[in-house]
């Protein structure tokens, strides 16, 4: 299997309790019991950014638009919200957001409490240049995953991408190389990976990436496309045409082996390749199945909508998560985004477009036969 983490799909059909609610809402919105479910419903998957300033300037940043402000989330204040979540529905949150995660110096305390006290799953997307000893070895143990932004194969590639010292390449290989090597002494379980966007600037090296992400001992490289977001300054690599790379996906293939996979996102270029002929016309996932924290502590229902009022649903410097999120104003939220949301708006692959790809076909009834099960 070469995706087994199912990274080019979605794992929402594995939590069959919150997906039953959550349809239950959508089809029948005035039923009082299917509306207070789905109000008391936290959300599965949260993404948390506990830093908004970040060390690498990347040429494809979709928060750029932010400003990399140099705020750092209030430990405190986030160990309230997830201790008013405990025996709620949320089971992961990932560590990522505006910013570099690794930069907040208590990091540490941010993962092993959310997954000590809170018994929600922590995992990390990061550049790993702060990858330190000490953060291995005080909360590798508690975290699922951590997936590299590692856009060249080479170090000129990749400084010239990331906009930053060619040497931050060997710091975060050798960064890498350790954790893994910390992991499997200590049979832990972490699983580790470069996240490659396929760029114009980055395709001729993506076999030296596959290489060296073998030789670290990683467990996967992903590699996915481009996609703009609508409120980037960035837009040079707005009209890429994917179509041109498709024949990587049978070439990387010799790399895999039984400890290693590339996972090259053909659905997901595929998607993009044709996002005018087969796209959903209503966004479902949001606000039930996710979430998405910024460093000032602002809660958004989608992470494409930072800084857009209509999406910010308060703020855990104020109120905890839960009163936020089981809030009058979240189910005014649920029916603006269910019924009035232009989702030519949105950006085209969000992180919940395979959600809510799943949730369309059931919805809309867009699969033939289905009592032949």
């Amino acid at each position: 299997m070469t995706d087994k983490y199912l990274i080019d799909s979605h794992k929402y059909v594995f939590h069959p309790e919150h997906s039953a609610k959550h349809l239950q809402y959508i089809r029948n919105p005035a039923d009082h019991n299917s509306s207070e479910a789905y109000k008391q419903q936290h959300p599965i998957y949260i993404e948390v950014s506990p830093v908004g300033a970040c060390n690498h300037r990347c040429t494809f940043c979709a928060v750029d638009y932010i400003g990399y402000k140099s705020i750092f989330m209030d430990l405190e204040r986030y160990k309230s919200s997830i201790d008013s979540m405990i025996g709620k529905e949320c089971k992961s949150i990932m560590f990522a957001g505006e910013g570099e995660p690794l930069l907040h110096q208590n990091i540490s305390d941010f993962v092993n409490y959310t997954k000590e006290v809170g018994a929600i799953d922590t995992s990390f997307t990061t550049n790993a240049f702060k990858l330190s000893t000490d953060f291995v070895h005080r909360s590798l143990h508690n975290v699922s995953w951590i997936k590299v932004s590692f856009n060249g194969g080479n170090s000129k590639t990749y400084s010239a991408i990331h906009r930053t010292n060619e040497k931050d390449f060997d710091v975060v290989v050798n960064n890498l190389a350790y954790a893994v090597k910390y992991r499997n002494s200590n049979k832990l379980s972490t699983a580790f990976g470069f996240q490659m966007l396929l760029l114009p600037d980055n395709v001729d090296s993506v076999h030296q990436l596959c290489k060296l992400a073998k030789e670290i001992g990683l467990d996967y490289v992903v590699i996915k496309p481009y996609s703009q977001h609508k409120f980037s300054n960035t837009q040079q690599y707005e009209n890429i045409d994917y179509s041109e790379y498709l024949g990587l996906e049978k070439e990387l293939t010799q790399y895999n082996d039984e400890n290693f996979n590339v996972i090259f996102r053909v659905n997901t270029i595929k998607n993009w390749i044709n996002q005018n002929t087969n796209r959903y016309c209503h966004c479902y996932a949001t606000p039930s199945t996710w979430a998405y924290w910024m460093a000032d502590g602002a809660v958004y229902s989608c992470s494409a909508y930072l800084l857009d009022k209509r999406f910010e649903l308060g703020n855990i410097n104020d109120r905890k998560f839960d009163e936020i999120w089981c809030s009058d104003a979240r189910m005014k939220h649920a029916d603006y985004v269910m019924n009035d949301l232009d989702i030519k708006e949105c950006r085209v692959n969000c992180r919940m477009d395979q959600v809510n790809r799943y949730l369309d076909s059931i919805v809309n009834n867009k699969i033939d036969h289905i009592n032949f099960i």
